[in-house]
């Protein structure tokens, strides 16, 4: 449920970037400045981050990586909202009062992406797998040179009592 708007709007915002650019072009401005890899069209950062959005809302949405993909949206969804939603520069007292409203929706929905990105679905995290492994290993070593000591010694008195039976 979480990613379908962000899989809808992704599609449209590819589809259709013209009419997002003029909200976007205050954000990718001085954003182009900081991160020199941003294209130099905002037209072109518009269909990127719609791109973005419509992919992770689809991996999303079906389940494959899903962490990963609940922060490529979240990452998305920041210079979404400041670009679309700046109800701080708003004139009228029902456009700033919508604007908030869509504002504070978006920040939700952040929260529930960073929550997404991790989640690991009822599994201990990547951390605590990898240190239990680690212990596993170790244990199975342990094991392993435990039974290797225990069968030289069986093989070294066999030869030895074969070595008796012979004289």
């Amino acid at each position: 449920m979480l990613a379908s708007i962000f899989a809808i709007q992704g599609l449209d915002t590819l589809r259709n970037p013209e009419r997002v650019v003029p909200a976007a072009e205050p954000v990718v401005g001085p954003l182009r400045e900081r991160v020199p890899v941003l294209p130099e069209s905002t037209e072109q950062a518009v269909r990127i981050n719609g791109a973005v959005q419509l992919a992770g809302g689809t991996l999303l949405a079906i389940g494959w990586v899903p962490r990963l993909a609940a922060l490529a949206i979240a990452g998305t969804l920041v210079p979404t909202t400041l670009a679309g939603h700046r109800f701080w520069e708003a004139d009228e007292p029902q456009t700033r009062k919508q604007q908030k409203i869509q504002f504070l929706k978006n920040m939700s929905m952040l929260g529930g992406l960073l929550i997404a990105a991790v989640d690991t679905g009822g599994r201990p995290s990547l951390v605590w797998r990898s240190q239990h492994v680690a212990r596993d290993v170790r244990r199975q070593s342990a094991v392993a040179a435990r039974a290797a000591r225990t069968g030289a010694r069986a093989g070294s008195r066999a030869s030895r009592a074969r070595s008796r039976v012979s004289r």
